[in-house]
């Protein structure tokens, strides 16, 4: 899609991305929409991405920000954000990763200037990679978060999430389905 290309890594029994989703189309070739403006992506209640600060630049090391509803088969259309043979992980299959690396956060870390200091913990020795792509408003730096398939409610969704400043790989339950968060697809 778009003709890009990712890394990939094996981590434990799973198949995963080691770059944050870059595309603009869903694996059909449909378009996904290209919201800039805060009070469209705020309302939007169908599949949405944007650059971090609207700025294309962020694209090649940072991937695109998806809000939850691209993942979501009944607001996109039944589409797929993930290349054909891939998906975005279930809420079960982040738990499969997050108990095979004893939720130690720093093993999915990139070692790098990108983290904020001090980065902690951080060695990258799965390969996934994880950037601080930070959020539709902020956190670039100092957050990374990505996209599950799991619904809580009419307004919020699971993500996962980590922090320059702790080695925690950590499940939140409570973000709005409207954020803009970073995508890892899984091999089917």
């Amino acid at each position: 899609m778009d003709g890009n290309t990712y890394k990939t890594a094996y981590i434990g029994t799973q198949h995963w991305m080691a770059e944050n989703l870059k595309t603009s189309k869903y694996s059909d070739g449909t378009p996904i929409l290209n919201l800039k403006k805060d009070a469209e992506w705020n309302v939007n209640k169908t599949g949405a991405w944007r650059y971090y600060n609207n700025d294309s630049n962020n694209n090649t090391k940072y991937g695109k920000l998806y809000n939850w509803y691209t993942t979501n088969p009944i607001s996109n259309g039944n589409k797929n954000v993930c290349p054909t043979g891939w998906h975005v992980p279930s809420e079960s299959e982040w738990v499969v990763l997050t108990q095979f690396i004893g939720n130690d956060g720093g093993k999915l870390k990139a070692v790098g200037s990108e983290w904020q200091s001090p980065n902690s913990g951080a060695t990258n020795s799965t390969l996934f990679t994880a950037l601080p792509a930070g959020y539709t408003n902020g956190g670039l730096g100092s957050t990374g978060y990505w996209w599950s398939t799991k619904e809580v409610d009419n307004n919020l969704a699971h993500n996962r999430g980590m922090l320059y400043i702790n080695t925690a790989f950590y499940s939140n339950y409570d973000k709005g389905k409207s954020l803009g968060c970073s995508i890892r697809c899984l091999k089917d």
